[in-house]
């Protein structure tokens, strides 16, 4: 059996530090889906569609990689996608307790999907989707911190 490890998030856009986790992740796991969630509690920038298409073209280069957009619980795409880990980034101590408690009710209704922590190389570890939509809607240069599809979208939404 193939091990596939599923990385959700709104992606909201996608940055250097996904790119970052969804690599290392590809050379530990057979399969890997990256999950673009719409999130109801939260008003993208981006639609769903566009989320999926900028992070397709910014994995294209990854064969184990897949990307799909999801809406519901991660534990049911998950199990929908036979996933045995869901992977999950932390940037810094205060990320914990959250993922921490996400973890904890994943587990308990799906106790056959593990969570995995992973950290973003230190050079992404300031990196949130949140600061580089801010920085491009002040006409900064979000170049270093996304692909050039994501900064082209950015500026075009900016514009």
């Amino acid at each position: 059996m193939k091990t596939t490890a599923i990385y959700p998030g709104t992606f909201d856009p996608i940055t250097n530090g996904h790119i970052d986790l969804v690599i290392r992740a590809s050379k530990l796991f057979e399969h890997v889906i990256v999950a673009v969630a719409i999130n109801p509690t939260k008003t993208p920038a981006f639609s769903l569609a566009t989320r999926v298409d900028l992070a397709k073209q910014t994995l294209a280069d990854l064969p184990n990689v897949e990307v799909c957009g999801f809406e519901g619980l991660l534990v049911d795409i998950a199990r929908e996608k036979q996933a045995q880990v869901i992977i999950r980034g932390l940037r810094a101590v205060s990320d914990f307790e959250h993922e921490f408690q996400l973890a904890g009710m994943n587990r308990h209704m799906e106790p056959n999907v593990e969570t995995m922590f992973l950290t973003p190389a230190e050079q992404f570890s300031y990196i949130s989707s949140s600061l580089v939509r801010e920085v491009a809607a002040l006409g900064g240069d979000v170049s270093a911190f996304v692909a050039p599809c994501v900064a082209k979208a950015l500026a075009e939404r900016s514009a």
